[in-house]
């Protein structure tokens, strides 16, 4: 059973939330990705929920500029800082006094689920990414790999301010083509149901504004002729380091995130488990729903 409420955060901000489990349970938080919503996890809600798999108050939220939460206009609403604001406050609501039993993040999701673990470490005791790359690591292979700025330019399409425009053209077209072409598993695109494509309408239909906006509040895309200064971004590595035990489950078949992403990844996090899945792409939540639950299950009772 799912419950659905609006969120109110302390800074103004709402969150649309979507949970299972009891309140007091320790917590297992999801984010989401672009273009994507918080049911994406209703699978791994219900899962965790249940007593015999940890019984854990499963929470996920859709991020700011998605379905109902808040969705400010302009661009730099999005910056980091303030996603991490959202979710920092998140946690405090729903995990009062204790640290998240994990902290589960996929995309862009990932993103903020990065710099929180950063950030503040003790909000969480684990933490588990799926298809995200880590800011090291994409910065790396954005400034010197020419295979990820030809994966990534689809983020220089994003960033336009036709972009909404474009993408709601004949059915959200672009967006079917979106999922389709960040690569298929062994199953093809059987996922993409009529079913699961009303309940993405049903969000997309609310506005693509939001959701653009964090691609266009990033430095992290790839260098333009016009935007040289995006080649010339560095980043401290105290800002890289993660301290908890974390678990990277990667579709190898990601066409946007190439595999290269994931090299070098424990330079950066001491306490890593890196499962590589060769048979899923980006949209592996989609694909493999019982593997990452699995692979959760695994990681949590280590």
């Amino acid at each position: 059973m799912i419950d659905t409420w609006q969120q109110a955060l302390p800074h103004g901000i709402s969150l649309s939330c979507r949970a299972a489990g009891t309140r007091g349970r320790p917590v297992l938080l999801f984010l989401h990705g672009f273009p994507e919503a918080a049911f994406v996890w209703d699978e791994l809600l219900e899962h965790f929920a249940r007593p015999e798999n940890g019984g854990y108050r499963c929470v996920a939220p859709n991020l700011r500029g998605y379905e109902m939460s808040s969705a400010p206009p302009e661009p730099a609403a999005y910056r980091a800082k303030h996603l991490v604001q959202d979710i920092a406050a998140l946690i405090a609501i729903e995990s009062p006094g204790q640290a998240l039993a994990c902290l589960v993040a996929h995309d862009w999701g990932g993103a903020v689920a990065w710099n929180l673990a950063n950030q503040q470490p003790a909000l969480m005791r684990r933490l588990a990414i799926l298809n995200s790359p880590h800011p090291g690591t994409f910065l790396r292979e954005l400034q010197n790999n020419p295979k990820q700025q030809a994966a990534s330019a689809y983020m220089n399409f994003l960033i336009r301010p036709d972009a909404e425009t474009l993408l709601a053209e004949d059915d959200y077209r672009r967006l079917w083509d979106f999922f389709l072409n960040l690569g298929a598993g062994a199953d093809g695109y059987g996922w993409l149901t009529e079913e699961l494509k009303q309940r993405y309408r049903a969000v997309w239909d609310q506005g693509l504004t939001g959701g653009l906006n964090y691609y266009r509040a990033s430095p992290l895309r790839p260098p333009r002729p016009d935007d040289a200064a995006a080649s010339q971004i560095t980043l401290p590595r105290e800002m890289l380091t993660i301290s908890m035990p974390t678990l990277v489950l990667w579709g190898l078949g990601d066409t946007a995130l190439p595999p290269e992403l994931i090299e070098g990844l424990d330079d950066y996090i001491p306490q890593l488990t890196l499962e590589r899945v060769p048979d899923a792409t980006h949209w592996i939540v989609h694909e493999r729903p019982r593997q990452v639950i699995q692979s959760l299950q695994r990681f949590l009772a280590a």
